[in-house]
């Protein structure tokens, strides 16, 4: 089973519609800078909140790069969920200048 892979502007284009965004990165690499749409549950918690996970929209899964989020987008297909990976994680998606926020003012996304 193949998961579909999407650029971040398609995942824009989805976002405006009822797709949803899961970081899967950890909580330091989040405060770094996200997607301000995005929610948070660390790749290695995954598990432990599939019930919090909505059915019926999609999922687009996000990391630093896509790797991590790969593991979750096939994990979550695996368990019946509507998926999608950030091709090129939130570093296509900081190059391409969409919308983030920090937690921390010196903050540097690289």
């Amino acid at each position: 089973m193949t998961v579909r892979e999407v650029t971040p502007s398609e995942a824009l284009e989805l976002l405006d519609g009822d797709a949803v965004l899961l970081d899967v990165r950890q909580e330091n690499e989040w405060e770094a800078g996200h997607a301000p749409m995005a929610s948070l549950i660390p790749l290695a918690e995954l598990a432990d909140h599939l019930d919090e996970l909505p059915r019926d929209h999609l999922i687009i899964c996000a990391c630093r790069s896509g790797g991590r989020s790969l593991r979750a987008a096939t994990y979550l297909q695996e368990n019946g969920f509507e998926v999608a990976n950030l091709a090129g994680g939130m570093m296509a998606w900081f190059a391409d200048d969409f919308p983030f926020e920090s937690e921390n003012d010196d903050a540097v996304i690289d």
